[in-house]
């Protein structure tokens, strides 16, 4: 089934500017190769749990492996008995 996720980070101890941690993430959510829309608070991604989990687990590996020492994500996961999509959520606006 495909989720949509949002994902925020919060980067809260690092050696870089903290944005430049946040663009480093979204460079990774960009790689990924799962669909995905950059908000000004967070970026929500859709995929299979497997690839959303696994982008997930590779942010927070490759960021604290980087030059930020401890960092917040704040993950909603919306899950469905079906395949979920941006474009139904937002077809009305």
């Amino acid at each position: 089934m495909q989720i949509n996720a949002a994902i925020q980070l919060l980067p809260l101890v690092t050696n870089e500017h903290k944005y430049t941690v946040i663009d480093k993430a979204i460079e990774l959510i960009k790689n990924s190769g799962l669909n995905y829309k950059v908000c000004p608070f967070e970026t929500v991604v859709e995929g299979s749990s497997q690839k959303v989990y696994a982008l997930i687990q590779q942010i927070q590996e490759e960021t604290l492996n980087g030059n930020c020492q401890e960092l917040i994500l704040n993950i909603k996961i919306h899950a469905a008995s079906r395949d979920l999509s941006f474009s139904e959520k937002l077809e009305k606006y």
